[in-house]
């Protein structure tokens, strides 16, 4: 991966200076008025945050009903304005992990910082990821800012957005023009150093695109397919599986998702449960807890 990439990309840590940028007037910011009410201040999570499963008494083939009666709201989407689609498809599509996307243009002038949360991983060999780019309708050439360095480099960092900077990266999804340093607006400064206000970072290679066409011919979005090449993972939320291997620590790591419209989540609890094993074929199915 090139090194002006690499520079401006691998990770960020909070400056005094620089954090009066999160207070910038963005235009067309979102109403306040669409926030829902908070009904108790922003608390840390206990250290222990692990549970016994919903319901640890369950036997394979018994019911398990919804606590709804059977009926349904049946939209086809062929029928349906884009409009009132999407906050349809964001708050039942959930939650999503969200990829905080770092780039810089081809000349190295422009870098660019923007979270998305079409956004996921597709395999591990190797390590892939797609994030998915909506339409830019006040872009002249249609494309979102970061897509088009993508394009331009092949080349993308990706991070992973916790809880102690998640109102900084929320800020670089303001509507900034081209060229704009959203490290410098949200106080996120771009440094190689094991200080970082990113805990997991995912330097990236571009593999493919695949445009997303509307019935009326129109291109609306860009998936992108990216190839993982280096992961960087803070020591801080580093942790080991049963059997040894490296792994990310989900209780230090702090990860936010995006749920329907201003919404975001947390993860406050956790519990495991393991995978079906049917073992010999006159056995019947019983489940087994073995190390990743």
């Amino acid at each position: 991966m090139d090194s002006h990439v690499r520079e401006c990309a691998l990770a960020f840590i909070a400056g005094g200076a620089a954090l009066a940028g999160v207070t910038r007037i963005l235009r067309g910011p979102r109403r306040p008025s669409a926030l829902a009410k908070a009904t108790r201040d922003f608390s840390q999570p206990a250290k222990n945050i692990r549970s016994t499963t919903p319901h640890p008494e369950w036997v394979p083939g018994e019911a398990q009903p919804a606590p709804f009666p059977p009926e349904y709201h049946t939209v086809d989407p062929a029928h349906t304005p884009a409009s009132e689609l999407y906050p349809l498809v964001i708050s039942s599509i959930v939650p999503r992990p969200i990829g905080f996307v770092s780039s810089v243009s081809a000349d190295g002038k422009s870098t660019n910082l923007a979270p998305f949360s079409y956004f996921g991983t597709m395999g591990h060999d190797p390590p892939t990821l797609a994030i998915g780019f909506a339409a830019a309708r006040h872009r002249d050439h249609g494309r979102k800012d970061t897509l088009v360095n993508v394009l331009e480099t092949g080349e993308l960092v990706v991070n992973i957005i916790s809880e102690w900077y998640v109102e900084a990266a929320n800020h670089c999804c303001g509507n900034f023009d081209y060229g704009e340093n959203e490290f410098e607006l949200s106080g996120l400064h771009p440094i190689a150093s094991k200080k970082a206000q990113s805990a997991v970072q995912l330097e990236c290679r571009l593999k493919n695109t695949q445009d997303i066409v509307n019935k009326d011919g129109k291109i609306t979005g860009t998936i992108v397919i990216a190839e993982v090449v280096l992961m960087h993972i803070a020591e801080g939320v580093a942790g080991k599986s049963p059997s040894g291997k490296l792994i990310v620590d989900i209780e230090k790591y702090r990860p936010i998702s995006r749920l329907g419209g201003n919404t975001y989540g947390r993860v406050l609890e956790i519990f495991d449960l393991p995978r079906p094993d049917r073992g010999p074929a006159e056995k019947p199915l019983h489940y087994t807890s073995k190390p990743e």
